[in-house]
């Protein structure tokens, strides 16, 4: 189970996202949970000024599918700040060198979705439940970040 939050301080909002084993789980989940927490480890570091984006989703998609799993493609990360939505938005694939630059300054998230099947998604009728096409197994976790001359700080940090 996944559960995605978004939190609002004086007009600026954060949003996280983090999955949790609910009872005994199979040893696929806990691989996909592992995986997907590293998957959003790796993505931050690449988080750095100077870099591009695609190098934040090349290290998610290259970890993710070295280990068999796909990376969602239909929803997306994007800028955070006085409204939920902001740019950048951007998948959690590409190629390093790619993509707009981080720069000092910029908050974004980083919320890869991993799942063990296909990538492809639907959304329940309540507009916010999704799901992979082939009812497959699927975690995410989620930070906000803000890029500081020292590198990413996670302002969503438990």
């Amino acid at each position: 189970m996944t559960i995605d939050t978004v939190a609002e301080l004086d007009g600026w909002l954060g949003d996280s996202a983090w999955s949790y084993a609910v009872g005994q789980i199979s040893p696929t989940a806990e691989k996909l949970m592992r995986v997907t927490k590293e998957c959003l480890d790796l993505g931050i570091k690449q988080a750095q000024p100077g870099n591009r984006l695609g190098d934040v989703t090349s290290a998610i998609q290259r970890h993710a599918e070295s280990h068999g799993f796909g990376v969602v493609r239909d929803l997306l990360a994007h800028g955070i700040g006085r409204d939920l939505h902001e740019e950048p938005t951007y998948m959690h694939v590409g190629k390093p060198g790619k993509g707009p630059r981080i720069k000092e300054g910029m908050v974004f998230t980083i919320e890869p979705m991993i799942t063990e099947g296909t990538y492809f998604m639907t959304i329940d009728p309540d507009g916010w439940t999704a799901r992979t096409m082939d009812n497959k197994l699927a975690a995410q976790y989620e930070h906000t970040i803000a890029i500081t001359s020292e590198g990413p700080q996670i302002l969503t940090a438990q």
